[in-house]
């Protein structure tokens, strides 16, 4: 009997389920570590340590759509985010990850915080009440940092909407004293210009497309790992790793999906490995600028 020495041991028991049950495992988000999304989940561990002072660190997260930045804010709230009760009986949430609003807004900003305490509050309450009401929040729940996903958002609107949203974000980094992280596209940097001192407060970290290298191969690697299949498909050669780049991209989202096509297809045809032949047959998976119309 095989060892599946190619799959990550914490997932060889994956290979004693059914077909079925193992194309419904590759559905299942997990972690596949690479060197950037390191030094980015090592950047947010220190400056979520860094000890309170009236003019915190911020932090901007830019990278293409689909390229991992959520998934990379995921496993960071997962890692230091946990809520707990403490020594003195009290809720503490450490990370709050909202998102965005639509558009540049203010009081959609605290609905979007506040929806993550999961405490009640009117949407017709006045700016300045849901304000004081997120940050009473924050204090009692010994928020530690706030990460706003999607913040290229607040390019969507006028520019006097965009400097009060960004006075907000502001308002709440010098009351609260803790860092506040951005995260969005690259567009997200223009935001930051609505005002030279909020361009002064934020530094910027890029999630870049991969490049077809070894840190690419390494990337392939890991996702064999946790691929369940009976065979080693060596994705990480050569010719399979430039067929992979060539269809990604080199996207992080869009690889991740089109080897979990692969997988399914190497299962439900018996192959039990990814090969040139199957990477061929999901070339429709490339992006496009217009509709992608699923193959039957």
């Amino acid at each position: 009997m095989s060892t599946y020495e190619h799959i990550h041991e914490d997932f060889r028991h994956i290979m004693a389920l059914s077909a079925a049950e193992r194309i419904e495992f590759l559905d299942h988000p997990r972690w596949i570590g690479y060197k950037v999304a390191q030094n980015i989940l090592d950047t947010l561990q220190g400056l979520i340590l860094k000890p309170m002072r009236p003019r915190m660190p911020n932090l901007l997260i830019v990278g293409d759509s689909n390229n991992g930045k959520t998934t990379i804010v995921a496993r960071f709230r997962h890692l230091c985010g946990q809520p707990y009760v403490n020594d003195e009986s009290e809720p503490v949430k450490p990370v709050i990850v909202a998102e965005a609003p639509p558009s540049a807004d203010e009081k959609g900003l605290y609905i979007s915080i506040l929806e993550e305490f999961f405490a009640p509050y009117r949407a017709t309450d006045p700016t300045s009440k849901l304000r004081y009401q997120t940050i009473h929040l924050f204090r009692a729940c010994h928020v530690r940092m706030l990460i706003i996903d999607e913040f290229h958002s607040l390019l969507t609107g006028s520019p006097v909407k965009q400097r009060e949203v960004m006075n907000a974000i502001k308002l709440l980094c010098n009351e609260l004293a803790i860092p506040i992280v951005g995260v969005g596209t690259r567009e997200a940097v223009r935001v930051l210009h609505t005002d030279p001192q909020h361009a002064s407060r934020f530094d910027v970290m890029t999630l870049p497309a991969w490049e077809l290298n070894v840190d690419f191969q390494r990337l392939l690697a890991g996702f064999e790992k946790v691929l369940p299949l009976k065979l080693g498909s060596n994705l990480h050669a050569p010719e399979l790793a430039q067929r992979l780049y060539t269809i990604s991209e080199g996207n992080t989202g869009n690889l991740h999906r089109l080897l979990i096509e692969c997988a399914v297809e190497a299962i439900k045809s018996g192959k039990e490995q990814i090969d040139k032949t199957i990477v061929e047959s999901k070339a429709w998976l490339r992006p496009t600028r217009g509709i992608r119309e699923l193959v039957g």
